[in-house]
């Protein structure tokens, strides 16, 4: 499975709003410069996350965007479902029908094994990013970025945030 180039890019600009103060918001154009990213190509991806309500946005000159709900209450899937859609990421076909060895009118009783298998290990990773919250993100960033990275990156946002 390939995401998006946009699922990183909204998972990293979420982990930025995280930290915004309250009522502050970031333009795309910080995000994207932030980011090394094209403002177009980065604003489709905010667009998504717009969409399903995971961040507010404000026009103006001190608009933008900023989180809608606490870093807690928004998980990995959240993110990656706005972008990408919440289909699974395998879709059977049912090809075992052409099998010119099956009795015609044969009904399966179940969906085949391999349908199965796929379709488990979709469950799987959604439950591993369902488990992972932008709170544990941002600590875990916060424990990994040197200090003075993420103190100037801090002090760079706030002072672009409206």
């Amino acid at each position: 499975m390939i995401l998006k180039s946009q699922v990183e890019w909204a998972l990293h600009c979420c982990a930025i709003l995280a930290g915004l103060p309250e009522g502050r918001y970031l333009s795309t154009k910080a995000l994207a410069e932030l980011h090394g990213l094209p403002k177009e190509y980065l604003s489709k991806a905010l667009q998504s996350l717009s969409q399903a309500s995971l961040v507010d946005t404000t026009l103006g000159p001190s608009g933008g965007y900023r989180l809608a709900r606490s870093p807690s209450e928004i998980n990995f899937l959240d993110i990656v479902e706005a972008v990408e859609g919440k289909a699974r990421s395998f879709a059977c076909t049912n090809i075992r029908e052409n099998n010119p060895c099956r009795p015609a009118g044969y009904c399966d009783s179940k969906p085949c094994a391999v349908a199965r298998v796929m379709w488990e290990a979709d469950e799987a990773w959604r439950n591993t990013l369902r488990a992972v919250r932008l709170s544990d993100l941002v600590g875990t960033l916060s424990e990994e970025v040197p200090a003075d990275i993420w103190q100037d990156t801090f002090q760079w946002v706030l002072q672009r945030a409206g």
